[in-house]
């Protein structure tokens, strides 16, 4: 199975000015996040930067990187261009991967592209895993999603869903539901090439605006999305000064 990881970096970001050029134990944030992704089975490692700064990062460290247009209005598509400047086939695999996830494990991304793979039906793969925690399941900020028969996603939510109606009868329940797990979803995405150049020209759905939840759109035009069900949470991600700090340290001890 062959496949491309993408990486789209924006040096522009309210919490954590210049994100990606950000320094982790000696490298800037997107050369780890590279990295990782050429520890996977990908053929390719690409950044999609909107920055000269991100391109000569990724050079002087012998990652490939595209520049692209400065105005995309979102991860989306700027990745469609870099599809486009590749001259990826319609049926190519192409694995997203976000720029501040320095610990993301390559057999994820395996997973990612290899579900899609395995769902010749569908348009998008993502990845889940089992939320342990009830603070997780109550919390809007933990994206929750539910699954048909088959692996692929029935909706995504900011609330919690499956919503446990036994279990909210008398208020906040003090246990999580069992039948089914709820689910957490991990941010990464599988496509085929062809769908993320379309993607951007899909008209955004009523509910995408709604939860602000960007992958509804495809759901909400008839696309399947396949769902890679993870035994184990991913490494923390990168959004504020203080998550840096702790993903600094952890590169300080292992």
């Amino acid at each position: 199975m062959r496949f491309t990881v993408l990486i789209p970096a924006r040096l522009a970001s309210t919490r954590l000015p210049d994100k990606p050029l950000a320094d982790i134990a000696g490298l800037p944030m997107v050369v780890r996040v590279a990295q990782r992704a050429l520890q996977s089975r990908a053929g390719r490692v690409a950044v999609a930067a909107d920055d000269a700064r991100i391109v000569a990062a990724c050079e002087a460290h012998g990652i490939q990187v595209l520049l692209t247009h400065t105005d995309h209005p979102s991860g989306s598509d700027r990745l469609a261009e870099a599809c486009k400047l590749l001259g990826l086939a319609d049926e190519e695999i192409v694995v997203n991967v976000q720029g501040d996830e320095p610990l993301i494990d390559p057999t994820l991304i395996d997973a990612v592209a290899r579900t899609l793979a395995a769902h010749p039906d569908a348009a998008m793969s993502t990845a889940a895993h089992a939320i342990d925690s009830l603070e997780d399941f109550l919390n809007p900020n933990v994206v929750k999603t539910v699954l048909d028969a088959q692996g692929n996603a029935l909706y995504f939510s900011r609330a919690p869903i499956p919503w446990w109606r036994d279990g909210f009868a008398k208020g906040t329940p003090n246990a999580l539901p069992t039948a089914p797990a709820p689910l957490r979803h991990i941010g990464i995405y599988g496509y085929r090439a062809g769908f993320v150049r379309r993607f951007p020209s899909l008209p955004p759905a009523p509910v995408e605006a709604t939860e602000a939840l960007e992958q509804l759109r495809a759901l909400w035009h008839g696309h399947r999305i396949a769902v890679h069900v993870s035994t184990h949470a991913p490494g923390p991600g990168i959004d504020t000064p203080e998550d840096l700090e702790r993903v600094r340290a952890l590169f300080a001890t292992g």
